[in-house]
Parts: C-alpha cells; sequence; structure tokens
C-alpha cells in the first residue's frame, strides 16, 4: 500500500475475503475453527492489503481473566438495570465476574470504555450501545475478544446478538388498540436514537398503514424519564384532542401517559386508552394496572451470559463456529385495566 493510504482494518479484511469480521479474528488469533477455504481467502486478503493487526491489541490477551465486560447506555433505567442483574447473576453462576460499565448514552464514554475493558484483559464483553457508530467495536475484534450485542444489533463487529423481537411488540400493541376501535392513536416515547424503539416505531406505522391508519401524533425524545414522558403526553393530547389512545414505546413512557390523561381531568381507559412496551414490574400496580407487550428482559440476559461463554470457549481453542447468529425472543400481550373500547363504540 502507498504511504499516503489509510492503513487497512480487520472490517476491510472481511469485505475483501468475502466473510464475517468475526470470523477473520477468529482467522487472525487462531481461535476456533475456520475452514480451510475460508482461512485462506483471509490469508490472501491480508497480504493484499498489507494488513497488521495493532500490537497493543494482541499484546493484551494471555491468560483468562474470568471478567465479562458489560456496557450499557444506563442503569437507572428499570430495563437495563433488570439486563444488568441478570447477566450479572448469570455469569457468577458459571465462575465469571462482571465488570459493569454505565456508558451515560454518550459516545466518547463509550470509546473510553473500550480501551478500559481491553486493558482489563476481559475474556469477553457484552454491549447494548446507544449509538450507531460501531467502528470503536473494532478493537475487540483485533484482541480476539468476542463481543455479544444485546437488544441492538451492532453489525459484523458481534459473534452474536441476543434481542426481543421489537417488530413483532410493535404490530401487536397497535392490533391490541384497533381491535378495540381505536383509530386516533398518538405515539411518545425515548431515546428516539435507540435502535429498539425505532424498530418498534417503524413497526407501529407499517402495521397501521395496513390496517388503513396512521399516527395522529407522535412524540419522540432524547431524555428517557417520566417526567419528560409525561409533557410527552400532555402535548399529545393538546395537539390532537380527538385521541382515544396513547401508545408509550416502553412503560415508562406509558405509566407518564396515565398520570397525564389523569391530571388533564380525563380518564383511563374511559377516555384514552395506554399501552407500554417492556412489562416492568410496576406496570401491573400502577392504577389503572398497564396494558403492555411483555418483553422476556431476565431470558434476554441468561441467553447473553449462556452466549458469551459458548464464545469465549471457543475462542479458546474449541471446535465449530456457530457463524454470526441472531437469537430473537418472542414478545407478548399482556392485557390489563389501562386499555379497553373507544367511548360509545359498544
Amino acid at each position: 500500500m502507498g504511504s499516503g493510504r489509510l492503513k487497512a482494518s480487520i472490517k476491510d479484511i472481511a469485505a475483501r475475503a468475502g466473510t464475517s469480521v468475526s470470523t477473520v479474528s477468529r482467522a487472525l488469533n487462531k481461535s476456533g475453527y475456520v475452514s480451510p477455504d475460508v482461512r485462506a481467502r483471509v490469508e490472501e486478503a491480508v497480504r493484499d492489503l498489507n494488513y497488521t493487526p495493532s500490537k497493543d491489541a494482541r499484546m493484551m490477551r494471555g491468560a483468562p481473566s474470568r471478567v465479562v465486560g458489560l456496557m450499557l447506555p444506563a442503569v437507572d433505567v428499570p430495563f437495563f438495570g433488570i439486563l444488568a442483574q441478570a447477566i450479572e447473576q448469570a455469569l457468577f453462576q458459571k465462575g465469571y465476574q462482571t465488570l459493569i460499565c454505565c456508558t451515560s448514552e454518550n459516545l466518547d464514554h463509550e470509546m473510553r470504555y473500550v480501551s478500559m475493558l481491553l486493558s482489563q484483559r476481559v475474556d469477553g464483553v457484552i454491549v447494548a450501545s446507544a449509538f450507531g457508530d460501531d467502528a470503536h467495536f473494532e478493537a475487540f475484534v483485533e484482541a480476539g475478544v468476542p463481543l455479544v450485542a444485546i437488544d441492538r444489533d451492532l453489525g459484523r463487529f458481534a459473534d452474536h446478538v441476543v434481542t426481543a423481537d421489537h417488530e413483532a411488540g410493535g404490530r401487536l400493541m397497535v392490533r391490541h388498540l384497533a381491535a378495540l376501535g381505536h383509530r386516533r392513536i398518538g405515539v411518545i416515547g425515548a431515546p428516539a436514537h435507540s435502535q429498539s424503539i425505532k424498530v418498534r416505531l417503524q413497526s407501529i406505522r407499517d402495521e397501521m398503514v395496513a390496517l388503513g391508519l396512521e399516527p395522529a401524533a407522535v412524540a419522540l425524545g432524547e431524555e428517557h424519564t417520566f417526567a419528560a414522558a409525561y409533557d410527552r403526553a400532555r402535548s399529545i393530547m393538546e395537539k390532537d384532542p380527538d385521541v382515544t389512545a396513547i401508545i408509550g414505546m416502553t412503560d415508562i413512557a406509558a405509566i407518564a401517559a396515565i398520570h397525564a390523561v389523569h391530571d388533564c381531568g380525563r380518564s383511563v381507559p374511559g377516555d384514552i386508552s395506554v399501552i407500554g412496551f417492556d412489562d416492568l414490574p410496576e406496570a401491573a400496580y400502577v392504577i389503572p394496572s398497564l396494558t403492555t407487550v411483555s418483553q422476556p428482559i431476565r431470558e434476554i440476559g441468561e441467553q447473553a451470559a449462556q452466549v458469551i461463554e459458548a464464545a469465549i470457549s471457543q475462542r479458546r481453542g474449541g471446535e465449530g463456529e456457530t457463524g454470526d447468529v441472531v437469537t430473537r425472543l418472542p414478545v407478548r400481550l399482556v392485557e390489563r385495566q389501562s386499555t379497553g373500547p373507544v367511548r360509545g363504540s359498544v
């Protein structure tokens, strides 16, 4: 390569060899099975692109640390708190310690934690990234550290993705409300940049189009708090007084919407039905109890722990190649008291 060109990356090698980043990592680090044909293509791509792996990344690998890094965008949000506990407990039972890193929805924090986890010689990493920019995760691949993504995809940098079926969940919410006669449906939620929120919103729109509907109003934002969701629910009702249902993209948003409806002198579900997504413990105890789409939060965490343990074993010399796999766990509708038929429709 000419001196004026940028240094080739492991992603470039994968593209040239026609395989995945994780497979290239296994070939370069000699950690796990790679078919002879694929290995030959990788070696040819390495020669063609004059690729040299990071010296620092190579030096960081050594004896197993029995530590797994867990990167989350927040720990004060109930979903991530439950997820963190499930992962930590599952890994503890397998003999691993968990190093929990809260990125606070900050890309710079996320990038700095990548360096820190490498310096701690973690055996593997589980990540729920808040951002679409994932190039910094290539450092794990170069160092031969397996990476499992949860709740959102990280493209070719992740060995495996474990997530709920957000698309099916969005459709369930719309179908439930439509079956009750609702046609003027508002949508609130946060954070707007979240991949899972985007998938839910798109499936909501798609299902509405299939039913000949469209959202009456959509109010998304970046702040995922009760106060912010409360304000969004009030703005929905002010912009469209004819709204008869509100979809909360999370249970936090939905519970806040119930309070906003009451404070506007209206009733749930008499005047406005409200539905959420998550099925947090609080959902069953708010008044009225919240109808919601239940995603298996603890099962996601336990599955992620199982997958990262298998990936670590494979990188340490196990046989077989799992490839890049997505585990999409099913969701279900939990009907409670916050949804009902449109007033006068029965």
